[in-house]
């Protein structure tokens, strides 16, 4: 099954934890044992790791099948993040800590916070291979929060107007559509976890959820 509905350490947040690409899924090493079917859905391998200590490796960190991007003020070497991932890794200048949350990024493009500085821009830009414009989801800075991205397709926040959806279609080049996870939670970037082979749900979605997910990333 393409969809799998679980928890990490009975946590239905599944975002805020884990960052998955085409090529590897990153989850936190004090998480203990993660279901095998979480691999088994999204196609790729399991990678445990921690930034700064932290758990919060969703709203941390993005990526796609290039490279991963973390904030500069990290005490976690990127080095050791670059074996563990086996990807490039580079550190974003500027205040932004949770550039999980401020970026929404696949394989064509980035949207990212309309207040990222043209320096935290380029950076972006060049680890990750795509173009980069900034812009609002439903009115709202937290792009990385609002929105999940794959190849296939973005689920967004349900808020978001008709300008904003088109140039979330135009940058990522995927066709985008609104949902809720994990019983109604519209900030579906901390709820969902995703590739282009899959994804992974709080165990807490509900059916209806689970129907517009499948649809919107592409897998039904």
């Amino acid at each position: 099954m393409s969809v799998v509905r679980l928890n990490f350490s009975d946590m239905p947040y599944l975002g805020a934890f884990a960052l998955a690409t085409d090529n590897f899924l990153a989850v936190p090493s004090r998480f203990g044992k993660i279901p095998k079917k979480s691999s088994e859905a999204l196609k790729v391998p399991i990678s445990k790791t921690l930034i700064s200590q932290s758990t919060l490796i969703g709203i941390l960190s993005a990526g796609n099948s290039k490279g991963v991007i973390v904030p500069d003020h990290i005490d976690t070497d990127e080095e050791i993040l670059e074996e563990t991932l086996e990807t490039e890794v580079t550190r974003v200048p500027g205040k932004s800590i949770a550039l999980g949350n401020q970026v929404l990024v696949n394989d064509e493009g980035a949207i990212v916070n309309p207040d990222l500085p043209d320096e935290s821009i380029d950076v972006i830009r060049k680890t990750l291979g795509v173009p980069v414009k900034r812009s609002t989801i439903a009115g709202l800075k937290n792009v990385g929060a609002s929105g999940v991205a794959t190849n296939r397709g973005v689920l967004l926040h349900t808020d978001i107007n008709e300008g904003e959806l088109e140039i979330v279609e135009e940058v990522l080049k995927v066709p985008a559509d609104i949902g809720t996870a994990s019983s109604g939670v519209k900030y579906v970037g901390t709820c969902i976890v995703a590739n282009s082979y899959g994804a992974l749900i709080g165990e807490n979605t509900t059916g209806p959820e689970l129907g517009r997910i499948e649809n919107t990333l592409g897998f039904t």
